[in-house]
């Protein structure tokens, strides 16, 4: 039981913390919203979208996507769409200011954009099902439990810690310049997922 925790926590520890999409617009809400609680839509929807896609997973839900090649290939082409649309976004978006925190993202526009980057990323979705799903076939009964709330969990502490992150450096930087530089950085690592997942495609 113990081995199961401790692999669930290492391997989703190790899936989610590099500097993704999903990663970068938390973050980010985090330091845009004028009061930290504002940012709990993104928060609970990356959590829940996380924990929609790691119970799949592990009750072997990956075997049927990755297994039939037209839900896979329709799955990289919205995903696909959907990062370069994003990242023109991203890109094009100004540093706010304490005068125009009023223009942050409401709860609604949250929802949409957190579930967006969490279930429209092909990428995300293929480490997430792929990974965590064929590790759990190590386990059965209450191991595999044990595994999959471990992954949870992990997922849950990291969202919240994120968007406390960025809540803090929003407070440092008051003029917005690293924002901006964040904004950049964030369509790069966008267009170059959607370059990356577009050579998949062939394969």
């Amino acid at each position: 039981m113990f081995s199961a925790i401790f692999h669930g926590f290492i391997l989703a520890f190790g899936l989610i913390l590099p500097l993704g999409v999903q990663n970068v617009f938390v973050f980010n809400q985090g330091a845009l919203q004028p009061r930290w609680v504002y940012v709990l839509p993104v928060v609970l929807t990356a959590s829940l979208c996380d924990t929609l896609l790691i119970s799949l997973a592990v009750f072997g839900v990956s075997a049927v996507v990755l297994g039939v090649a037209w839900i896979k290939v329709t799955l990289l082409l919205i995903g696909i769409l959907f990062l370069i649309y994003m990242g023109y976004t991203t890109w094009k978006s100004k540093a706010q200011t304490e005068e125009t925190t009023n223009q942050s993202f409401s709860p609604r526009k949250q929802f949409v954009f957190a579930a967006s980057v969490s279930l429209l990323n092909p990428h995300a979705i293929m480490d997430t099902i792929g990974v965590i799903g064929t590790s759990s076939l190590s386990y059965s009964g209450s191991a595999k439990i044990a595994f999959m709330l471990s992954c949870i969990f992990v997922s849950w502490m990291w969202f919240f810690g994120l968007s406390l992150a960025g809540r803090i450096v929003g407070k440092l930087d008051q003029s917005g310049r690293f924002i901006l530089i964040l904004n950049k950085l964030s369509a790069l690592i966008m267009w170059g997922t959607a370059i990356y997942l577009i050579f998949s495609l062939n394969y």
